[in-house]
């Protein structure tokens, strides 16, 4: 089986995921085996209130791996440890944490691991 070189723009994606109350959403494209996305996440946007309904889930059960390229994100992991993200940082976020926005900025990431089911209704 050959593959096939591919490009798709994230400005439109093969998916839109918004989260509640319009405080972001995540642009998803798959790119052969690959899923991959673009979250945009505005000021005050926090896992646990806007995407955890969609979820189900007490804490974010995805594994992320990816860079951020504006804003600043705080991550924390369900051990009570935690780190801040900002631009150009590279990034992996095991399961189980929360997350939110730092600052009046919001965070723009590229994720290329915890897409695939992120922000989906259960």
């Amino acid at each position: 089986m050959s593959q096939q070189m591919e490009k798709k723009a994230l400005s439109a994606p093969d998916e839109l995921r918004p989260f509640k109350d319009n405080m972001g959403r995540l642009a998803v494209v798959t790119l052969g085996n690959m899923t991959m996305g673009r979250g945009e996440f505005e000021p005050g946007w926090r896992w646990s209130e806007h995407v955890k309904p969609l979820a189900g889930t007490d804490s974010c059960q995805a594994a992320h791996t990816g860079v951020v390229l504006e804003g600043r994100l705080v991550v924390k992991m369900d051990d009570g440890t935690q780190m801040e993200f900002g631009p150009g940082d590279a990034f992996y976020m095991p399961p189980g944490h929360d997350a939110w926005v730092v600052g009046d900025q919001r965070c723009v990431l590229i994720d290329v691991t915890g897409v695939a089911k992120y922000a989906k209704p259960h």
